[in-house]
């Protein structure tokens, strides 16, 4: 683990000072990316809808975090919430859209209802929060929004095509979006976790051993990623460092999209 004493002694590194906004920040990857921003100097808000989870990540990310619960799929909460965020803790200065859901099921068996709902959480409503981030950030000239999207956006994986569907438009919104947001001094850039050890993954692997198996070979580094090497990754393309950065989508990944 990275400490915080460490990430100031580059400064270039640092988020001293930004406030970074982490949907789904509550629990998962979400929670260990506020978790690497707060050491890198950043104050966080997470949101959720699950209150109980969001206090006791606070808890323990520390003074440094905030809550507000809300649920991302009630599109039109969202302008006041951005609006309800910025009035009590200042200017978002870094949007980080984590908040998604997956579901496994061949695609035939998917209903037009199931393909609604994911495609509700992980494109219409990061769409939504991003415009009324950007909004905002553009009249600024300063911001930095952080999309997380997934393997299932740089190749084919059976059984997640709602998934797939959602995280390659994604990626696809990051590009038009830079080339509306980029003129203003706010970047848009993604992140492509690949297999990273969660509990949730790791049930699902293990429930699964030959797509465990086939994940595994084609990983040239032959280990599962960790939630913090995620968490770092975003923090460098919110940083000074990344400021001449916008448009990509950086797997994190072990070299799993371009392993055999």
């Amino acid at each position: 683990m990275i400490t915080k004493d460490q990430t100031n002694q580059f400064p270039v590194f640092s988020l001293d000072g930004k406030l970074a906004l982490i949907t789904g920040g509550g629990s998962g990857i979400g929670f260990h990316i506020a978790q690497c921003m707060i050491l890198a100097g950043a104050k966080v808000v997470i949101t959720g809808r699950r209150e109980a989870v969001l206090q006791e990540a606070v808890e323990s990310l520390g003074p440094n975090a905030t809550y507000f619960v809300n649920d991302i799929t009630k599109l039109d909460t969202i302008p006041e919430l951005v609006a309800s965020i910025e009035d009590a803790n200042g200017p978002i200065d870094i949007l980080v859209n984590n908040a998604g859901i997956n579901m496994k099921k061949h695609a035939v068996e998917v209903t037009d209802a199931d393909f609604d709902r994911i495609i509700q959480t992980n494109l219409h409503a990061v769409f939504s929060i991003t415009r009324e981030c950007g909004k905002r950030m553009t009249e600024r000239r300063q911001g930095s929004i952080i999309m997380i999207t997934s393997m299932a956006a740089l190749y084919g994986i059976d059984r997640v095509v709602a998934y797939t569907a959602s995280k390659s438009a994604v990626g696809g919104m990051v590009k038009a979006l830079t080339t509306e947001f980029s003129p203003y001094n706010v970047r848009i850039n993604a992140v492509a976790p690949g297999f990273i050890e969660t509990p949730m993954m790791l049930t699902a692997m293990n429930g699964d051993p030959a797509r465990r198996d086939k994940a595994m070979d084609r990983t040239p580094m032959g280990i599962w990623g960790k939630p913090d090497d995620v968490g770092w990754a975003v923090v460098f393309l919110a940083s000074p460092a990344a400021r001449f950065i916008t448009g990509v989508s950086l797997p994190v990944d072990g070299g799993n999209s371009i392993g055999f």
